[in-house]
């Protein structure tokens, strides 16, 4: 197999404050007929943003779904979504606009594949799985850190696992960064899905996978978190601007590498416990210096700057059956673990090892 592959971004960018004022310019070439609906998927919490919801250009037929992201989001959620749209327009949808966080982001992805795609969502929990190209999707991030937003995958929980549906047909035709939707982000839901993006590049760099392309863009998004999370004294609209940005380029890093341990054992935690994926991700690398030393370090530091306590004793009353669940979804997530220990990663990583850091946590 080449190791040359052709990276799938989206190919059109509106950035700024203010962009989501351009939505209605960006949708009006994509409207199929005057009775072909866009479908706008909105995060839940967003349903009394009037800021949000009043600078919608909907017309016709359009459609608000709102999205519960209370819980990680679901294949039967993306099914129920898919069913409800095929339902009242059969096949006369002229495409998804996903607002919200990276939930949010996913579930757009997921319901404009299968929109085209027959089956469950949880039938293309994988790599390359999908058949069809996915209707127009244009994706709108209210919260910046987990790259859902340039990403070719729509990370799922599915009845036997949370992985992503990893596809080139993924990736949104459009996206708008406007840093003013994530001005006004609690500032605890800000440094856990910040902390995703700084763990993609902590993961990216230090991984076997790592190339001079995911390296240029996830060195830049690594500065660009540490100016947020260690340098800014006072939260201000330039910590949004460099936030958003971070996201983007850490999206792309990996885009082209590949994430890590952090990654993969946060995965198991989110399926067995619900825990919400930024968290996880932070449980996780609270407890494994031996893998990341340096990002351990830094970690430390931004939990103390930004004075954030994390969760203790969230798998103490864990028995072996769940322990060998949430280690079954990690070291089923094998290109993460070949990308952090490489080849022979089987030699250092295994049940017995994920258990005792799981234990830990």
């Amino acid at each position: 197999m080449s190791k040359f592959r052709n990276i799938p971004l989206p190919p059109r960018l509106i950035y700024g404050r203010g962009a989501l004022n351009q939505l209605d310019c960006v949708l009006s070439s994509h409207r199929k007929n005057r009775h072909s609906p866009f479908i706008y998927i909105l995060d839940h919490c967003l349903k009394h943003k009037k800021n949000i919801s009043e600078k919608l250009p909907l017309d016709g037929n359009d459609l608000i779904v709102y999205a519960d992201t209370t819980l990680e989001p679901k294949t039967k959620q993306v099914d129920d979504i898919r069913d409800r749209l095929k339902s009242a327009f059969r096949d006369n949808i002229s495409g998804i606009i996903g607002i919200g966080g990276g939930s949010v982001m996913d579930i757009a992805k997921a319901v404009a594949l299968m929109l085209t795609n027959k089956g469950s969502s949880a039938d293309y929990q994988g790599w390359d799985l999908i058949q069809n190209p996915a209707i127009y999707k244009v994706g709108i991030p209210t919260l910046s850190g987990t790259g859902a937003e340039v990403s070719r995958t729509c990370v799922l929980m599915g009845p036997e696992k949370k992985l992503g549906i990893n596809s080139d047909h993924t990736p949104f035709d459009q996206i708008i960064l406007d840093p003013d939707l994530i001005a006004d982000v609690p500032r605890e839901q800000r440094f856990y899905t910040g902390m995703d993006c700084y763990i993609h590049c902590i993961e990216s760099l230090n991984g076997s996978y790592i190339n001079a392309f995911s390296r240029t863009h996830g060195e830049k998004a690594l500065a660009l978190c540490r100016e947020v999370f260690l340098d800014c004294e006072d939260w201000n609209p330039e910590c949004d601007e460099k936030l958003m940005m971070a996201s983007y380029l850490g999206g792309i890093s990996i885009a082209t590498s590949h994430l890590g341990v952090v990654h993969a054992l946060s995965y198991g935690l989110s399926y067995l416990l619900g825990i919400k994926h930024g968290e996880g991700n932070c449980n996780v690398l609270d407890h494994i210096e031996k893998y990341y030393p340096e990002g351990y370090a830094e970690f430390q530091l931004m939990l103390e700057k930004n004075n954030i306590q994390l969760r203790k004793n969230i798998c103490k009353d864990l028995g072996d059956k769940d322990f060998e669940t949430m280690s079954k979804v990690a070291l089923g997530l094998e290109p993460l673990c070949e990308n952090a220990l490489g080849k022979n990663w089987k030699d250092e990583i295994n049940p017995q090892v994920i258990k005792k850091i799981y234990q830990e946590i």
